[in-house]
């Protein structure tokens, strides 16, 4: 959400610089951490950063982004400038920040280099000059510390400009990889639409907020479209993922997960890139048997266990379905199977 906002002011005409903190990381951000969060190791920064750009360029104009590292500058800092950098801010205004407050009143241990993280990031501010500068809400604190110093060493104070958190897939908590409820910028086209479909239907008015373009007017008449009965909120949901896909892969991807989309769970047809297992010809097989040669399951066990549960459907078959069935092996002929939610396989007899 940050990154788009700073695509706006792209558009608008301004430069947006992208600073990788791969000093800072090293020492720990803190940032609404209960605990101390371990320091990353030089190799892990710099693995992470490889990543950040392939990402980045997937929302921000090349031509428009100047990318920094604050190793730049923090590296080549002294111990005299940085007890000289903690003279300028107070321990007391520090401690009134929220997480660091909660540890200590439940006795929690606060390092000294936490304390340092917002004052060392100050120095970025500082260094860039920086008019605005683009956050998440939880990183208010620091944001108001990069302005207080950027005062400090006589420049203006940086507006402030902080993003709302996105509710992740579960439609409860924070979006985090670390907590699997994420949608990644570079997944294909077809996994990010998958993901979109799977969030609440009341969470969609919320990403149609923060993740697309549309107006709260063209937002606030789409809603009332779905609450009249105008509109199913299953077609809501798919513009929705249309247009964040469009975002990152194009419109021509964004419409092919569309279809696939449809085409599998609302058609329950077979998407057009089902995998296929070629098998020889003979006599009737086992579909548990199938399933395992295929490696569409792990084991026997597992693929027992998904047909007794029903997870294994023999597409255009409608006969019942069970551990015992088999399916005809007859040179040219093929079998579609659906196994689990998601997964097809064409089985195809040579």
């Amino acid at each position: 959400m940050v990154l788009r906002k700073l695509k706006h002011f792209q558009d608008l005409g301004h430069t947006a610089i992208f600073l990788i903190g791969d000093f800072s990381a090293m020492i720990g951000d803190p940032t609404g951490q209960s605990e101390t969060r371990p320091p990353l190791t030089r190799e892990q920064v710099d693995a992470n950063a490889k990543t950040y750009l392939e990402q980045v360029y997937k929302i921000l104009d090349r031509e428009k982004t100047e990318v920094r590292y604050n190793s730049e500058w923090l590296s080549k800092r002294s111990a005299e400038d940085i007890v000289r950098l903690c003279s300028h801010y107070r321990l007391a205004r520090m401690l009134e920040r929220e997480d660091f407050r909660s540890r200590l009143d439940s006795n929690q241990p606060i390092s000294v280099h936490e304390l340092l993280y917002p004052l060392l990031t100050a120095l970025d501010a500082v260094e860039l000059k920086s008019d605005v500068e683009l956050g998440a809400t939880e990183q208010k604190f620091n944001l108001l510390v990069h302005r207080e110093i950027q005062r400090e060493y006589g420049l203006p104070g940086q507006a402030i400009l902080t993003m709302p958190i996105l509710v992740g897939l579960d439609g409860h908590r924070k979006m985090s990889k670390s907590l699997g409820n994420y949608v990644g910028i570079t997944e294909a086209p077809g996994e990010i639409f998958g993901k979109m479909m799977s969030i609440p239907d009341e969470l969609m008015w919320s990403y149609y907020e923060l993740l697309t373009d549309r107006t709260p007017r063209e937002i606030a008449e789409l809603k009332e479209e779905v609450s009249g009965g105008k509109l199913h909120p299953m077609d809501a949901k798919m513009r929705l993922a249309q247009e964040v896909i469009t975002g990152f892969h194009g419109d021509d991807a964004a419409r092919k997960a569309a279809e696939n989309f449809q085409r599998v769970f609302r058609d329950r047809q077979a998407p057009e890139e089902a995998p296929i297992f070629r098998v020889p010809a003979g006599p009737p097989r086992k579909i548990w048997g199938l399933l395992v040669d295929a490696g569409a399951v792990s084991s026997r066990s597992e693929a027992e266990r998904l047909i007794k549960q029903g997870g294994v459907e023999l597409i255009g078959d409608a006969s019942p379905m069970s551990v015992q069935r088999s399916i005809a092996l007859v040179k040219g002929q093929g079998h579609l199977l659906r196994v689990g939610k998601k997964k097809f396989l064409r089985i195809i007899a040579e």
